[in-house]
């Protein structure tokens, strides 16, 4: 809230602090039409990155000016202005702004005149999201901020969900490393982690973020390769600490889908806490998301881990968690239809589906294991190739090292990308899809940099201050 007097002002700051996503309704809105909004359309020429004066620009000597720029600026303010609720001298304008940030953004409009009033939560209007650590400079944010892209391309995660950016990032990393298993070129992601927290090369820049994502990955694939004693293939310079691939592949299979049965079962107590916390107990109940496909989760996984075992007797107990969590999510199911036979009739096609896709979601994870053999069988192809050329005199020497490098650089980036891309398809099939049943909108705080004009108020400033400065029309009184 601000005197009118002092709204522009207050808004301004806001703009530059850039903490503040301002509700545009009403009048406002990217169709409104104020006077700045049509001296940058009279222009015809694409508008500048949009920056705002500090002072009431004067709109006439900053289109003889061509200050796209200011003007584009000062259009998205008549945008907020517009939207503003007026009552005699007093102006109110509604928006969102993080917890964090509220005591600063009100002793900054304080200095203008405003004031910052922080009201109950519409009701039926969810907040938008802004991920925790997702922005700010603090070193201990590095870490979760890299890992934000994997949650961000997926979706915007409703203002009522878990926070999964950490954990996400963290199952990312561990599946990648088992598929990746090599601690020869773990390292080498470590290396190229460092090289981008650099700087370097400059081109790559822009990546500089993902430095964390990329040294977490490595450190897996580092981790995996000490564990299958493999070091730029099977070299035999580090010994096996757990299985070598090729040679245990049946036990490195069922290791890989007991992984992804604990990945799901995870998944699954997220996807309950976000249903509680979006619809109450009875959606976090009945959901196929929720207690109805964990408790069916949880009674497959044992059916099948007793017959693995040799068990069977014990699978009773499995069957029995599995026909409840059928029945709980049948329930649901059926509530959500226009009951009668077709209702049944879809209920049941909707659990068979829902019966269908938990078990081939965790036979899924079986890709761990067939993407580690092959980046193991790459290893051995190019190990013995190696070792075949390298006793043949000084030029197989040369030969084998030749194969040696070229074989490792191809496995290294043909085996990265593949990795890489199954962890991802992991990631957002298997595990979002028990987490996530919506979506919300991400948080777009209203920034603009300000320009801050020394000279007298509606002086647009370099470089076109002197083509501004000319005696013009009479100057327009704008809010």
């Amino acid at each position: 809230m601000a005197p009118e007097r002092a709204l522009r002002e207050s808004l301004v700051r806001i703009a530059e602090a850039g903490r503040v996503e301002i509700d545009v309704t009403g009048e406002g809105g990217p169709r409104a039409s104020g006077p700045a909004a049509t001296r940058l359309r009279r222009l015809r020429t694409e508008p500048a990155r949009p920056v705002l004066s500090e002072a009431p620009p004067d709109l006439d000597a900053l289109e003889r000016a061509g200050r796209t720029d200011l003007l584009a600026g000062e259009a998205q303010l008549e945008e907020r202005l517009g939207s503003a609720v007026r009552h005699g001298e007093a102006a109110a304008l509604a928006g969102w702004c993080p917890a964090a940030e509220v005591d600063a953004t009100a002793a900054r409009i304080a200095g203008a005149g405003g004031a910052l009033l922080v009201l109950k939560r519409p009701r039926g209007v969810d907040p938008p999201t802004l991920l925790t650590g997702a922005d700010g400079a603090h070193p201990a944010r590095a870490v979760r901020r890299s890992f934000t892209p994997l949650v961000s391309t997926y979706g915007t995660v409703p203002y009522a969900d878990l926070d999964p950016t950490l954990p996400a990032g963290i199952a990312y990393a561990v599946m990648f490393g088992v598929m990746f298993g090599d601690a020869g070129h773990g390292l080498l992601l470590v290396a190229l982690a460092l090289v981008l927290r650099a700087g370097r090369p400059r081109r790559l820049a822009a990546l500089r973020p993902l430095w964390p994502s990329v040294a977490a990955a490595g450190l897996a694939a580092t981790l995996a390769g000490v564990a299958y004693g493999e070091f730029f293939g099977p070299t035999g310079v580090l010994p096996v600490l757990w299985l070598a691939p090729l040679e245990e592949p049946v036990r490195l299979l069922a290791a890989a889908v007991v992984l992804g049965a604990v990945l799901l079962a995870l998944a699954h107590a997220a996807g309950i806490v976000n249903r509680w916390r979006e619809s109450g107990p009875a959606a976090a109940t009945y959901s196929p998301t929720g207690i109805a496909g964990a408790a069916l989760h949880l009674g497959l996984a044992a059916v099948a881990g007793c017959v693995w075992l040799g068990r069977p007797a014990f699978a009773a107990a499995g069957a029995v968690i599995a026909l409840t969590g059928l029945a709980l999510a049948g329930a649901g199911l059926y509530a959500a239809t226009a009951g009668g036979p077709g209702g049944a009739v879809q209920t049941a096609v909707q659990l068979l589906d829902t019966t269908v896709r938990t078990a081939s979601n965790v036979v899924s994870f079986t890709r761990l294991a067939a993407f580690g053999l092959t980046h193991a069988a790459l290893g051995a192809i190019v190990w013995d190739g190696t070792r075949a050329l390298a006793g043949r005199g000084p030029a197989g020497v040369a030969a084998a090292l030749l194969v040696l490098l070229a074989g490792n650089a191809l496995a290294f980036s043909l085996e990265a990308l593949v990795a890489g891309v199954q962890a991802l398809r992991l990631e957002y099939y298997e595990l979002f899809s028990r987490l996530f049943e919506g979506e919300g909108r991400p948080f777009r705080p209203w920034r603009l940099p300000v320009e801050h004009v020394p000279g007298p108020a509606g002086d647009p400033g370099p470089p076109a201050a002197a083509e501004a400065a000319r005696p013009g029309p009479p100057r327009e009184e704008h809010p």
